[in-house]
């Protein structure tokens, strides 16, 4: 039995000294625990250790898990690929969308969004290795469709997402999320008002702080290997 309360400390003690290696604060470091195919216990147990930021991938489940949580305190990410019949769900139930790769999907979500809720939180999933079993935009076509997005009142751009290419290559791992710092900021230099970089899981969050992630994902490190 995994002991949630012992991984996040240690996991937090981890993302300090992470963060200390490359003089950032370890407040603008946000971690969302991927709680996919995790119990209702176990993101409970999470819970109750502090832990308020939960990330899903699979919206029937996810909508189950928020409505039965119902715990207004709790921020959710929606992080997995988006299937256009999905989007209302999402819209509807999620303070973060970080898999947005298309304007199509956008504005399904601006559209679906209830006009009782603020606008919604997104990120542009940048398919930054060129991989072709791997969603996202192309990091050349990333200007464009964020410009795109600002006509869509119910969304909030607020940054960029990648699942980089996976090595356990330190160096390989650095390439990759220096150059999603790089066109982060790009983006911000050509007026975006983009403050979020969400990048980094289990076996490469230390490399992704170093170059500025202020999301990291971690699902593996917390709750333990799926079954």
């Amino acid at each position: 039995m995994i002991d949630i309360k012992h991984q996040l400390n240690h996991l937090q003690r981890s993302i300090i000294d992470a963060a200390q290696q490359c003089a950032r604060d370890p407040a603008n470091i946000r971690l969302i625990a991927v709680s996919k195919t995790r119990s209702i216990i176990e993101i409970q147990q999470a819970i109750s250790a502090g832990q308020r930021d939960f990330g899903e991938n699979y919206i029937q489940e996810a909508v189950e898990k928020i409505q039965t949580i119902d715990n207004q305190k709790l921020c959710w990410h929606f992080i997995g690929p988006i299937q256009a019949n999905k989007t209302k769900a999402i819209a509807e139930n999620f303070d973060w969308v970080h898999s947005v790769d298309r304007l199509k999907i956008a504005e399904r979500l601006n559209n679906q969004r209830p006009l009782q809720l603020p606008p919604l939180n997104i990120c542009l999933q940048v398919n930054i290795s060129g991989e072709s079993s791997k969603s996202g935009v192309a990091p050349d076509d990333v200007l464009a469709l964020a410009t795109h997005l600002k006509s869509l009142k119910k969304l909030n751009l607020r940054g960029l997402m990648t699942i980089p290419q996976a090595t356990f290559d330190k160096s390989k791992q650095q390439k990759q999320f220096n150059r999603m710092r790089i066109l982060f900021d790009q983006c911000r230099m050509e007026g975006l008002q983009l403050d979020s970089l969400s990048m980094g899981m289990s076996s490469d969050y230390p490399a992704a702080i170093a170059e500025g992630a202020t999301m990291i994902r971690i699902g593996t490190a917390i709750f333990g290997p799926r079954t």
